[in-house]
Protein backbone atom coordinates (compact mmCIF):
# COMPACT_ATOMS: atom_id res chain seq x y z
CA UNK A 1 0.00 0.00 0.00
CA UNK A 2 1.45 3.39 -1.02
CA UNK A 3 1.20 6.03 1.71
CA UNK A 4 1.33 9.76 1.00
CA UNK A 5 3.63 12.16 2.83
CA UNK A 6 0.53 13.74 4.44
CA UNK A 7 -0.47 10.36 5.90
CA UNK A 8 3.07 9.84 7.12
CA UNK A 9 3.15 13.27 8.78
CA UNK A 10 -0.10 12.47 10.60
CA UNK A 11 1.63 9.36 11.96
CA UNK A 12 4.65 11.39 13.03
CA UNK A 13 2.34 13.91 14.75
CA UNK A 14 0.65 11.08 16.67
CA UNK A 15 4.02 9.75 17.83
CA UNK A 16 5.19 13.27 18.72
CA UNK A 17 2.05 13.82 20.82
CA UNK A 18 2.71 10.60 22.70
CA UNK A 19 6.31 11.64 23.34
CA UNK A 20 5.37 15.09 24.68
CA UNK A 21 2.66 13.62 26.93
CA UNK A 22 5.08 11.02 28.27
CA UNK A 23 7.80 13.50 29.24
CA UNK A 24 5.38 16.32 30.13
CA UNK A 25 6.44 18.80 27.42
CA UNK A 26 4.16 21.67 26.35
CA UNK A 27 2.00 21.15 23.23
CA UNK A 28 4.16 23.60 21.28
CA UNK A 29 6.84 20.88 21.02
CA UNK A 30 4.55 18.47 19.15
CA UNK A 31 5.13 20.15 15.77
CA UNK A 32 8.88 20.44 16.33
CA UNK A 33 9.26 16.75 17.25
CA UNK A 34 7.00 15.64 14.38
CA UNK A 35 9.10 17.62 11.88
CA UNK A 36 12.31 16.13 13.28
CA UNK A 37 10.91 12.60 13.01
CA UNK A 38 9.65 13.25 9.49
CA UNK A 39 12.89 14.67 8.15
CA UNK A 40 15.04 12.00 9.82
CA UNK A 41 13.00 9.04 8.56
CA UNK A 42 12.49 10.43 5.06
CA UNK A 43 16.22 11.15 4.76
CA UNK A 44 16.96 7.57 5.82
CA UNK A 45 14.47 6.17 3.29
CA UNK A 46 15.91 8.37 0.55
CA UNK A 47 19.44 7.20 1.38
CA UNK A 48 18.37 3.55 1.37
CA UNK A 49 16.62 3.91 -1.98
CA UNK A 50 19.65 5.66 -3.44
CA UNK A 51 21.93 2.91 -2.11
CA UNK A 52 19.84 0.23 -3.81
CA UNK A 53 19.91 2.16 -7.08
CA UNK A 54 23.66 2.74 -7.09
CA UNK A 55 24.29 -0.93 -6.27
CA UNK A 56 22.12 -1.95 -9.22
CA UNK A 57 24.03 0.35 -11.58
CA UNK A 58 27.37 -0.91 -10.27
CA UNK A 59 26.27 -4.54 -10.56
CA UNK A 60 24.90 -4.11 -14.09
CA UNK A 61 28.04 -2.39 -15.38
CA UNK A 62 30.35 -4.92 -13.71
CA UNK A 63 28.30 -7.79 -15.16
CA UNK A 64 28.64 -6.30 -18.65
CA UNK A 65 32.39 -5.95 -18.14
CA UNK A 66 32.78 -9.52 -16.86
CA UNK A 67 30.76 -10.92 -19.76
CA UNK A 68 32.77 -8.66 -22.11
CA UNK A 69 29.74 -6.83 -23.39
CA UNK A 70 31.89 -3.86 -22.41
CA UNK A 71 35.45 -4.67 -23.50
CA UNK A 72 38.75 -3.36 -22.12
CA UNK A 73 39.42 0.26 -23.24
CA UNK A 74 35.85 0.63 -24.52
CA UNK A 75 34.14 3.90 -23.65
CA UNK A 76 31.08 3.56 -21.43
CA UNK A 77 27.92 5.66 -21.72
CA UNK A 78 28.32 9.19 -20.34
CA UNK A 79 27.06 10.15 -16.89
CA UNK A 80 24.07 11.84 -18.50
CA UNK A 81 23.30 8.74 -20.56
CA UNK A 82 23.58 6.53 -17.47
CA UNK A 83 21.24 8.90 -15.59
CA UNK A 84 18.73 8.50 -18.41
CA UNK A 85 19.19 4.72 -18.66
CA UNK A 86 18.66 4.10 -14.94
CA UNK A 87 16.42 7.08 -14.13
CA UNK A 88 18.64 8.24 -11.27
CA UNK A 89 20.50 11.36 -10.18
CA UNK A 90 24.05 12.27 -11.23
CA UNK A 91 25.17 11.70 -7.63
CA UNK A 92 23.93 8.07 -7.74
CA UNK A 93 25.71 7.43 -11.05
CA UNK A 94 28.94 8.93 -9.76
CA UNK A 95 28.82 6.83 -6.62
CA UNK A 96 28.53 3.63 -8.70
CA UNK A 97 31.36 4.69 -11.03
CA UNK A 98 33.58 5.71 -8.09
CA UNK A 99 33.32 2.21 -6.60
CA UNK A 100 33.97 0.53 -9.95
CA UNK A 101 37.03 2.74 -10.34
CA UNK A 102 38.32 1.71 -6.90
CA UNK A 103 37.91 -1.93 -7.94
CA UNK A 104 39.94 -1.34 -11.14
CA UNK A 105 37.02 -2.03 -13.48
CA UNK A 106 36.82 1.47 -14.98
CA UNK A 107 38.87 4.66 -15.21
CA UNK A 108 38.05 8.27 -16.05
CA UNK A 109 39.73 10.68 -18.42
CA UNK A 110 39.07 14.30 -17.49
CA UNK A 111 36.77 15.67 -20.14
CA UNK A 112 37.01 12.43 -22.12
CA UNK A 113 34.60 10.06 -20.37
CA UNK A 114 34.56 6.70 -18.58
CA UNK A 115 36.43 3.68 -19.97
CA UNK A 116 36.77 -0.02 -19.13
CA UNK A 117 40.07 -0.56 -17.34
CA UNK A 118 42.45 -3.48 -17.98
CA UNK A 119 40.99 -5.13 -14.90
CA UNK A 120 42.47 -8.56 -15.72
CA UNK A 121 45.99 -7.15 -15.63
CA UNK A 122 45.56 -5.21 -12.39
CA UNK A 123 45.38 -6.48 -8.82
CA UNK A 124 41.86 -6.37 -7.46
CA UNK A 125 41.63 -3.99 -4.53
CA UNK A 126 38.32 -5.34 -3.24
CA UNK A 127 38.46 -6.80 0.27
CA UNK A 128 36.83 -10.21 0.04
CA UNK A 129 34.40 -11.45 2.67
CA UNK A 130 34.87 -14.82 4.32
CA UNK A 131 31.97 -16.03 2.21
CA UNK A 132 31.72 -18.97 -0.19
CA UNK A 133 29.22 -18.52 -3.02
CA UNK A 134 27.12 -21.62 -3.76
CA UNK A 135 25.12 -21.92 -6.98
CA UNK A 136 22.75 -24.88 -7.36
CA UNK A 137 20.16 -25.58 -10.02
CA UNK A 138 17.49 -26.04 -7.34
CA UNK A 139 17.52 -25.50 -3.61
CA UNK A 140 14.25 -26.04 -1.78
CA UNK A 141 14.05 -29.81 -1.60
CA UNK A 142 15.28 -33.11 -3.00
CA UNK A 143 19.01 -33.87 -2.42
CA UNK A 144 20.28 -30.28 -2.32
CA UNK A 145 19.69 -29.47 1.38
CA UNK A 146 21.98 -32.35 2.37
CA UNK A 147 24.72 -31.16 0.00
CA UNK A 148 24.40 -27.62 1.38
CA UNK A 149 24.55 -28.93 4.96
CA UNK A 150 27.78 -30.79 4.18
CA UNK A 151 29.42 -27.70 2.66
CA UNK A 152 28.35 -25.43 5.52
CA UNK A 153 29.44 -27.90 8.20
CA UNK A 154 32.96 -27.94 6.77
CA UNK A 155 33.61 -24.30 5.80
CA UNK A 156 32.13 -22.94 9.03
CA UNK A 157 35.00 -24.59 10.92
CA UNK A 158 37.32 -22.18 9.09
CA UNK A 159 35.26 -19.07 9.73
CA UNK A 160 33.49 -19.05 6.35
CA UNK A 161 29.78 -18.75 5.68
CA UNK A 162 27.94 -19.69 2.49
CA UNK A 163 25.77 -17.48 0.31
CA UNK A 164 23.33 -19.58 -1.71
CA UNK A 165 21.57 -18.87 -4.98
CA UNK A 166 19.83 -21.11 -7.50
CA UNK A 167 19.33 -20.99 -11.25
CA UNK A 168 16.23 -23.15 -11.85
CA UNK A 169 18.48 -24.70 -14.53
CA UNK A 170 18.29 -21.45 -16.52
CA UNK A 171 21.54 -20.08 -18.07
CA UNK A 172 20.39 -16.45 -17.79
CA UNK A 173 19.70 -16.93 -14.08
CA UNK A 174 23.12 -18.56 -13.74
CA UNK A 175 24.73 -15.44 -15.23
CA UNK A 176 22.80 -13.23 -12.80
CA UNK A 177 23.76 -15.48 -9.90
CA UNK A 178 27.45 -15.25 -10.77
CA UNK A 179 27.23 -11.46 -11.00
CA UNK A 180 25.29 -11.13 -7.74
CA UNK A 181 27.78 -13.28 -5.85
CA UNK A 182 30.71 -11.27 -7.21
CA UNK A 183 28.99 -8.12 -5.95
CA UNK A 184 29.05 -9.68 -2.49
CA UNK A 185 32.86 -9.98 -2.64
CA UNK A 186 32.92 -13.74 -2.22
CA UNK A 187 36.17 -15.61 -1.59
CA UNK A 188 35.31 -18.78 -3.55
CA UNK A 189 32.61 -20.42 -5.66
CA UNK A 190 30.98 -23.87 -5.65
CA UNK A 191 28.77 -24.34 -8.70
CA UNK A 192 26.35 -26.92 -10.00
CA UNK A 193 26.42 -26.20 -13.76
CA UNK A 194 23.22 -25.22 -15.52
CA UNK A 195 22.14 -27.31 -18.54
CA UNK A 196 25.61 -28.82 -18.56
CA UNK A 197 24.96 -30.96 -21.65
CA UNK A 198 24.40 -27.86 -23.78
CA UNK A 199 26.77 -25.10 -24.87
CA UNK A 200 28.12 -23.07 -21.95
CA UNK A 201 26.72 -19.61 -22.71
CA UNK A 202 28.42 -18.13 -19.63
CA UNK A 203 31.96 -19.25 -20.43
CA UNK A 204 33.26 -15.68 -20.75
CA UNK A 205 32.14 -14.74 -17.24
CA UNK A 206 33.64 -17.97 -15.84
CA UNK A 207 36.93 -17.21 -17.59
CA UNK A 208 36.90 -13.72 -16.15
CA UNK A 209 36.19 -14.99 -12.64
CA UNK A 210 39.29 -17.18 -13.01
CA UNK A 211 41.19 -14.04 -14.04
CA UNK A 212 40.13 -12.46 -10.74
CA UNK A 213 41.81 -15.35 -8.92
CA UNK A 214 38.61 -16.59 -7.28
CA UNK A 215 38.77 -20.38 -6.67
CA UNK A 216 35.93 -22.37 -8.26
CA UNK A 217 34.80 -25.98 -8.34
CA UNK A 218 31.87 -27.87 -9.88
CA UNK A 219 29.54 -30.38 -8.24
CA UNK A 220 27.26 -33.00 -9.88
CA UNK A 221 28.33 -32.05 -13.42
CA UNK A 222 31.01 -30.19 -15.38
CA UNK A 223 31.32 -27.93 -18.38
CA UNK A 224 33.57 -29.71 -20.88
CA UNK A 225 35.19 -26.49 -22.06
CA UNK A 226 36.46 -25.53 -18.60
CA UNK A 227 39.44 -26.87 -16.69
CA UNK A 228 37.98 -26.60 -13.19
CA UNK A 229 38.08 -29.20 -10.37
CA UNK A 230 34.88 -31.17 -9.83
CA UNK A 231 33.02 -33.66 -7.65
CA UNK A 232 30.60 -35.90 -9.57
CA UNK A 233 28.93 -39.30 -9.49
CA UNK A 234 30.00 -41.88 -12.05
CA UNK A 235 26.77 -41.40 -13.96
CA UNK A 236 27.81 -43.65 -16.86
CA UNK A 237 28.39 -46.53 -14.47
CA UNK A 238 25.16 -45.65 -12.65
CA UNK A 239 23.07 -46.01 -15.80
CA UNK A 240 24.85 -49.24 -16.67
CA UNK A 241 24.46 -50.62 -13.15
CA UNK A 242 20.71 -50.16 -12.83
CA UNK A 243 20.10 -51.58 -16.32
CA UNK A 244 22.42 -54.53 -15.65
CA UNK A 245 20.51 -55.19 -12.44
CA UNK A 246 17.16 -55.30 -14.24
CA UNK A 247 18.55 -57.53 -16.99
CA UNK A 248 20.01 -59.87 -14.35
CA UNK A 249 16.49 -60.27 -12.95
CA UNK A 250 15.15 -61.34 -16.33
CA UNK A 251 13.84 -58.02 -17.65
CA UNK A 252 14.33 -57.49 -21.38
CA UNK A 253 11.81 -54.86 -22.42
CA UNK A 254 13.11 -51.92 -20.41
CA UNK A 255 12.16 -48.28 -20.96
CA UNK A 256 14.80 -45.66 -20.09
CA UNK A 257 13.64 -42.09 -19.39
CA UNK A 258 16.44 -39.52 -19.29
CA UNK A 259 16.82 -35.75 -18.99
CA UNK A 260 19.18 -34.76 -21.79
CA UNK A 261 20.05 -31.10 -21.19
CA UNK A 262 22.14 -32.10 -18.16
CA UNK A 263 25.34 -34.18 -18.31
CA UNK A 264 24.05 -36.52 -15.62
CA UNK A 265 21.17 -37.57 -17.87
CA UNK A 266 23.34 -38.02 -20.95
CA UNK A 267 25.82 -40.21 -19.06
CA UNK A 268 23.09 -42.30 -17.42
CA UNK A 269 21.46 -42.82 -20.82
CA UNK A 270 24.80 -43.91 -22.30
CA UNK A 271 25.20 -46.35 -19.40
CA UNK A 272 21.76 -47.78 -20.18
CA UNK A 273 22.80 -48.24 -23.82
CA UNK A 274 26.12 -49.81 -22.77
CA UNK A 275 24.30 -52.41 -20.65
CA UNK A 276 22.11 -53.43 -23.60
CA UNK A 277 25.14 -53.62 -25.91
CA UNK A 278 26.49 -56.44 -23.73
CA UNK A 279 23.38 -58.47 -24.64
CA UNK A 280 22.91 -58.41 -28.44
CA UNK A 281 20.04 -60.89 -28.18
CA UNK A 282 17.86 -58.27 -26.43
CA UNK A 283 19.47 -55.04 -27.64
CA UNK A 284 16.45 -54.19 -29.78
CA UNK A 285 14.03 -54.51 -26.86
CA UNK A 286 14.95 -51.32 -25.04
CA UNK A 287 13.25 -47.99 -25.65
CA UNK A 288 14.57 -44.55 -24.71
CA UNK A 289 12.49 -41.49 -23.86
CA UNK A 290 14.21 -38.10 -23.58
CA UNK A 291 13.10 -34.79 -22.12
CA UNK A 292 14.52 -31.37 -21.19
CA UNK A 293 14.04 -28.99 -18.25
CA UNK A 294 11.27 -26.85 -19.72
CA UNK A 295 9.38 -29.74 -21.30
CA UNK A 296 5.82 -30.26 -20.15
CA UNK A 297 5.70 -33.53 -18.20
CA UNK A 298 2.14 -34.11 -19.42
CA UNK A 299 3.49 -34.81 -22.91
CA UNK A 300 6.13 -37.11 -21.45
CA UNK A 301 3.53 -39.21 -19.66
CA UNK A 302 1.27 -39.28 -22.71
CA UNK A 303 4.15 -40.82 -24.63
CA UNK A 304 4.83 -43.27 -21.80
CA UNK A 305 1.16 -44.27 -21.79
CA UNK A 306 1.37 -44.97 -25.52
CA UNK A 307 4.44 -47.17 -25.00
CA UNK A 308 2.85 -49.08 -22.12
CA UNK A 309 -0.26 -49.69 -24.24
CA UNK A 310 1.53 -51.28 -27.21
CA UNK A 311 0.57 -54.95 -27.53
CA UNK A 312 3.83 -55.73 -29.36
CA UNK A 313 5.98 -54.01 -26.73
CA UNK A 314 4.84 -54.43 -23.16
CA UNK A 315 7.75 -53.21 -21.03
CA UNK A 316 8.34 -54.86 -17.69
CA UNK A 317 10.68 -52.24 -16.20
CA UNK A 318 11.51 -48.53 -16.33
CA UNK A 319 14.87 -46.88 -15.60
CA UNK A 320 14.30 -43.28 -14.48
CA UNK A 321 16.70 -40.32 -14.63
CA UNK A 322 16.29 -39.71 -10.90
CA UNK A 323 14.07 -40.50 -7.92
CA UNK A 324 11.81 -37.50 -8.46
CA UNK A 325 10.91 -38.80 -11.90
CA UNK A 326 10.65 -42.37 -10.63
CA UNK A 327 8.08 -41.37 -7.99
CA UNK A 328 6.08 -39.49 -10.62
CA UNK A 329 6.22 -42.54 -12.90
CA UNK A 330 5.06 -44.83 -10.09
CA UNK A 331 2.10 -42.55 -9.35
CA UNK A 332 1.24 -42.39 -13.05
CA UNK A 333 1.30 -46.14 -13.68
CA UNK A 334 -0.87 -46.68 -10.60
CA UNK A 335 -3.39 -44.20 -12.02
CA UNK A 336 -3.66 -46.23 -15.24
CA UNK A 337 -4.26 -49.43 -13.30
CA UNK A 338 -0.81 -51.02 -13.20
CA UNK A 339 0.88 -52.35 -10.09
CA UNK A 340 4.50 -51.66 -9.10
CA UNK A 341 6.35 -54.02 -9.05
CA UNK A 342 3.89 -56.78 -10.02
CA UNK A 343 3.22 -55.37 -13.50
CA UNK A 344 6.12 -52.97 -13.85
CA UNK A 345 9.43 -52.58 -12.02
CA UNK A 346 10.68 -49.01 -11.50
CA UNK A 347 14.18 -47.90 -10.51
CA UNK A 348 15.53 -44.41 -9.81
CA UNK A 349 18.77 -42.61 -8.96
CA UNK A 350 19.81 -40.40 -5.99
CA UNK A 351 18.25 -42.14 -2.94
CA UNK A 352 16.00 -39.19 -2.16
CA UNK A 353 15.17 -39.17 1.57
CA UNK A 354 11.50 -40.06 1.01
CA UNK A 355 12.22 -42.87 -1.47
CA UNK A 356 12.29 -45.46 1.31
CA UNK A 357 8.94 -44.32 2.72
CA UNK A 358 6.76 -44.51 -0.39
CA UNK A 359 4.81 -47.66 -1.23
CA UNK A 360 6.50 -49.66 -2.58
CA UNK A 361 9.87 -48.39 -1.34
CA UNK A 362 11.94 -47.28 -4.32
CA UNK A 363 14.96 -49.21 -5.56
CA UNK A 364 17.58 -46.60 -6.41
CA UNK A 365 21.27 -45.62 -6.48
CA UNK A 366 22.67 -43.72 -3.52
CA UNK A 367 23.94 -40.18 -4.16
CA UNK A 368 26.73 -39.14 -1.73
CA UNK A 369 24.82 -35.92 -0.86
CA UNK A 370 26.27 -34.70 2.48
CA UNK A 371 29.57 -36.51 1.79
CA UNK A 372 29.82 -34.60 -1.50
CA UNK A 373 29.07 -31.40 0.41
CA UNK A 374 31.81 -32.08 2.97
CA UNK A 375 34.28 -32.91 0.20
CA UNK A 376 33.32 -29.73 -1.68
CA UNK A 377 33.83 -27.69 1.48
CA UNK A 378 37.27 -29.23 2.03
CA UNK A 379 38.25 -28.72 -1.60
CA UNK A 380 37.32 -25.03 -1.68
CA UNK A 381 39.16 -24.39 1.62
CA UNK A 382 42.24 -26.16 0.22
CA UNK A 383 42.03 -24.03 -2.93
CA UNK A 384 41.77 -20.85 -0.85
CA UNK A 385 44.89 -21.98 1.01
CA UNK A 386 46.69 -22.57 -2.32
CA UNK A 387 46.80 -26.33 -1.73
CA UNK A 388 46.62 -28.76 -4.69
CA UNK A 389 43.27 -30.49 -5.18
CA UNK A 390 42.13 -33.52 -7.16
CA UNK A 391 38.74 -34.00 -8.79
CA UNK A 392 36.66 -36.88 -7.43
CA UNK A 393 34.23 -39.33 -9.04
CA UNK A 394 31.95 -41.23 -6.65
CA UNK A 395 31.23 -44.90 -7.29
CA UNK A 396 27.52 -45.76 -7.51
CA UNK A 397 25.93 -47.90 -4.81
CA UNK A 398 22.73 -49.80 -5.58
CA UNK A 399 20.02 -49.63 -2.92
CA UNK A 400 17.65 -52.59 -3.35
CA UNK A 401 14.13 -52.06 -2.08
CA UNK A 402 10.65 -53.12 -3.19
CA UNK A 403 9.90 -51.40 -6.52
CA UNK A 404 11.76 -54.05 -8.57
CA UNK A 405 10.94 -57.75 -8.83
CA UNK A 406 12.55 -60.59 -10.80
CA UNK A 407 10.77 -62.09 -13.80
CA UNK A 408 10.38 -65.82 -14.35
CA UNK A 409 12.16 -66.74 -17.61
CA UNK A 410 12.34 -70.48 -17.08
CA UNK A 411 12.30 -71.14 -20.82
CA UNK A 412 15.02 -68.60 -21.60
CA UNK A 413 18.75 -68.68 -21.03
CA UNK A 414 18.42 -66.72 -17.81
CA UNK A 415 19.79 -69.09 -15.16
CA UNK A 416 20.25 -68.43 -11.48
CA UNK A 417 23.99 -68.51 -12.09
CA UNK A 418 23.68 -65.71 -14.66
CA UNK A 419 21.71 -63.63 -12.18
CA UNK A 420 24.20 -64.16 -9.36
CA UNK A 421 27.09 -63.14 -11.62
CA UNK A 422 25.27 -59.96 -12.58
CA UNK A 423 24.29 -59.00 -9.01
CA UNK A 424 26.50 -55.99 -8.37
CA UNK A 425 25.56 -54.50 -5.02
CA UNK A 426 24.47 -55.47 -1.53
CA UNK A 427 20.99 -54.94 -0.16
CA UNK A 428 20.12 -51.66 1.52
CA UNK A 429 21.01 -51.70 5.20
Amino acid sequence: MIRTNIERKLDYATVATQITNFIFLPDMYVTIIADLLSSSILEKETYMNMSKKYEKIKQDIREKILTEEYKVSEKLPTESELMEMYQVSRFTVRRAIDELEKENFVYRIQGGGIFVDDWKGKPQTVMKNKTIGLITTYISDYIFPNIITGIDNYVSNYGYSILITNTQNNPEKERKSLSNLLSNKISGLIIEPTKSALSNTNKSIYDNIKSLGIPMLFINAVYDDMNIPYLVMDDLKTGEMVTDYLISLGHKKIVGIFKVDDKQGIHRMNGYIKAFQKHPEISNMGEIMMYQTEENKINLFKKLHTILSRPEFAPTAIVCYNDQLAIQVMNFVKEIGLNVPKDLSVIGVDDYQFSKFINPALTTVRHPQEKMGLDAGKMIIDMLNKQPVTSKIYEPELVKRDSVKPLDHSNDNWTEKNREEKAICDNDE
